[in-house]
């Protein structure tokens, strides 16, 4: 693992942004609750890091597919908080997809955070990030290029998790109070797939690294006792999680 800032700063408080849901039916009496998240985390010199920021709001839905409910975007989230676009210190960048990057250039000012694998094949063309090459590829951005799990700040760190896509990292976040927190994102979706032998979805590009992920995550749950895991789209535990404007602390 590599340290790449010098900061004695440290997380002190994590908010999370439910920034729509949808009831996703599956067939006769069955249902998949999901929601859309981002998170932030305040620091204790007063440093505001967003971690990605929901869906393009240009982008259409595919036909058919069921409406969402309680949308509030990240940057109405952030009001309800008194802040601002400006505010924001640090974008984290867990992958490009579109419901991750939709508001980006709100946050051009910022420094953006990726994995250089990941970002390498999105510069590169890869059709999957280029329907909204627009709102992560901004002119002049502040790149910060990442190389495998990174301690961005003591009590931060990025956890490289591919499977998903190349290069998607997850969050570990240490607070205060509440101890290790781990933000797995789209490497483990839903808490039903928190499972050595769990099996990959339509979107996930490779099961081998998706299933080694997976293992890598559980095995940091145990060794760094993580006192939760908040999962990618899991609408069913979002009800059970503080949302902001309450926090984890």
């Amino acid at each position: 693992m590599t340290a790449i800032k010098s900061s004695s700063a440290t997380p002190q408080k994590l908010f999370l942004f439910q920034l729509s849901a949808t009831t996703v039916p599956l067939g006769p009496d069955r249902k998949l609750e999901m929601i859309l998240p981002c998170y932030l985390v305040q620091t204790s010199n007063q440093r505001n890091i967003l971690i990605d920021t929901g869906m393009a709001p240009d982008f259409p839905k595919p036909a058919g597919f069921p409406p969402s409910r309680d949308e509030c975007n990240v940057v109405e989230q952030l009001a309800r908080l008194n802040l601002r676009p400006a505010d924001i210190d640090t974008v984290i960048c867990t992958h490009f997809d579109v419901d991750h990057v939709g508001f980006h250039e709100h946050f051009a000012h910022a420094e953006f955070v990726v994995q250089r694998e990941h970002f390498a094949i999105a510069r590169d063309g890869h059709p999957r990030f280029a329907t909204v090459r627009s709102h992560w590829d901004l002119p002049g951005a502040r790149w910060n290029l990442v190389d495998g799990d990174t301690e961005l700040l003591p009590g931060l760190t990025l956890l490289d998790t591919p499977g998903h896509v190349a290069g998607h990292q997850s969050v570990l976040v240490r607070l205060p109070e509440t101890g290790n927190v781990l933000l797995a994102i789209d490497a483990v979706m839903m808490q039903s797939g928190f499972t050595p032998e769990r099996k990959a979805g339509p979107k996930d590009e490779s099961e081998e690294q998706l299933r080694a992920s997976t293992v890598k995550l559980l095995d940091i749950v145990k060794k760094r006792h993580v006192a939760l895991t908040v999962f990618g789209h899991d609408g069913t535990q979002w009800p059970m999680l503080r949302r902001a404007p309450d926090f984890y602390a």
